[in-house]
């Protein structure tokens, strides 16, 4: 489901949120929804289609798919930077080890009660966000939802708020067991 520029802004407005008027293409929103709906793919698609970068935000990363996408973003070239939930260093079946252990620099946000975003900023001008965890749960049993926003203004939103995380999380081969 495509939404108009204009419906997200005034969602975004009537919600509080800020955001500066976009520069550049025409923003774009697409929305998908679980289980089945194809998450898992578009987040995939949308790594592949990445050029410069890559900021990961993930309450719970457990997807095989999205990691092993970026592990090939970053063999492409791509800067590939991930910040986690504590609770990734005590969860059975995180693909954050795997990703430190390739040379991905992923961090881990100790300092609020959960981390509980599930956000990816690519190129700086595309956002994934919603209540989708980077799980195979989310795709096959969980209802949930994605948005993808194709929105420089948005992204920079999302980017400063990676980047003050960032100024706090410690890298996860510190705090690793």
């Amino acid at each position: 489901m495509v939404f108009r520029p204009l419906t997200l802004a005034l969602a975004l407005a009537l919600s509080g949120c800020a955001v500066p008027a976009a520069t550049g293409p025409q923003p774009s929103y697409a929305a998908y929804f679980s289980p089945g709906g194809g998450c898992t793919a578009q987040i995939v698609d949308a790594i592949r289609a990445a050029q410069r970068s890559i900021l990961v935000q993930a309450y719970s990363f457990t997807s095989e798919p999205i990691a092993q996408a970026l592990l090939e973003a970053t063999r492409r070239g791509v800067e590939v930077s991930i910040i986690v939930d504590k609770s990734q260093l005590k969860e059975r079946y995180t693909v954050a080890d795997d990703l430190m252990q390739q040379g991905i620099l992923v961090l881990v946000d100790s300092a609020h009660a959960i981390a509980h975003d599930k956000v990816m900023v690519i190129d700086g001008d595309t956002v994934l966000t919603g209540s989708f965890n980077f799980t195979r749960s989310a795709e096959e049993r969980n209802a949930e939802n994605l948005l993808v926003a194709k929105d420089r203004a948005l992204a920079n939103r999302y980017a400063s708020n990676w980047q003050a995380h960032r100024r706090h999380a410690k890298p996860y081969a510190t705090v690793w067991p």
